[in-house]
C-alpha cells in the first residue's frame, strides 16, 4: 500500500450549489488531514459542507451546516480529527455568499 498526501482546492466557492472538492479515486481510501475555509469578504458568510456517502445510497452526512466565518477570517475544520472516505465518496461544500470563500483540504491517500 502506498500512502500520497496531497491538497485540493476550490476558489471562490460557488453560493447556488454544492463544489465537489474531493471525489475519492476508485481503489483508493482517503483519510481527511484537514479543511481551512478562507473568507476573502468584508462580510461574515455562511459555509455549509458535507459528505456524500456513495456506498449508502448517496446520503449526504453533514459536517457543517450553515455556519458563519467572520469577515477576513480562515476557519480551521476537522483540527486534530481525522475522517476515512472511502472510494467515489465526496467532499462538498457550499457559500451562502458568491465567491466569497477559498477551501483548502489536506488528504492522505492509501493505494
Amino acid at each position: 500500500m502506498a500512502n500520497t498526501f496531497k491538497n485540493a482546492f476550490a476558489a471562490s466557492v460557488s453560493h447556488s450549489s454544492y463544489v465537489d472538492l474531493y471525489t475519492v479515486p476508485s481503489s483508493t481510501t482517503t483519510i481527511v488531514l484537514g479543511l481551512t475555509l478562507c473568507n476573502k469578504t468584508a462580510s461574515a458568510v455562511d459555509v455549509t459542507v458535507q459528505i456524500q456517502d456513495t456506498s449508502d445510497s448517496n446520503n449526504d452526512f453533514q459536517v457543517l451546516d450553515t455556519v458563519s466565518i467572520p469577515s477576513r477570517t480562515t476557519l480551521e475544520v476537522m483540527a486534530g480529527q481525522k475522517y476515512v472516505l472511502e472510494q467515489t465518496d465526496i467532499l462538498r461544500l457550499k457559500a451562502g455568499t458568491a465567491s466569497a470563500l477559498d477551501a483548502t483540504l489536506g488528504i492522505m491517500e492509501i493505494t
